[in-house]
């Protein structure tokens, strides 16, 4: 059974908030990889040919277009998957597979379940996606 809630109007724009907050932090992983802000010093020697370098591209590009809500859809898919081999290649290869807070690997499982949903639900209100629809304000959820 499905009653509509007083709620439901709500729901495009709780998705883009999840998508642009998620857009933004991410990026930051981008930009402190490649344009050395913020500072991390573990990235100060970092070469845009290596494994963290193409994922300082990703994150700084796939980041910026989710702020936006361009190409919700694939970007996020593909996100999920680099976060889903970040979590085997960095954190479970220490050990702990299935405990992710003992390998330090929450923030690459969580980022991982989001960006799926996104992939799933798309852009949400407030998106360059909803705006070439006709409709900044529609949602695939809203509609559900």
């Amino acid at each position: 059974m499905n009653t509509p809630s007083s709620m439901d109007p709500l729901i495009p724009k709780a998705l883009a908030l999840l998508r642009i907050v998620t857009g933004y932090l991410y990026l930051q992983h981008g930009s402190a990889k490649l344009l050395g802000f913020p500072h991390v010093a573990m990235f100060d020697h970092l070469t845009i040919a290596s494994l963290i370098g193409v994922a300082g591209i990703l994150e700084l590009v796939g980041g910026a277009l989710l702020l936006v809500g361009l190409f919700v859809r694939p970007v996020a898919f593909v996100l999920s998957g680099q976060m889903a081999v970040a979590y085997f290649m960095a954190h479970a290869s220490q050990g702990h597979v299935l405990i992710p807070m003992l390998n330090q690997g929450e923030l690459a499982v969580l980022y991982c379940f989001v960006f799926l949903f996104l992939a799933a639900a798309g852009a949400g209100a407030w998106s360059i996606d909803a705006m070439r629809r006709g409709n900044p304000a529609s949602s695939t959820l809203a509609k559900a």
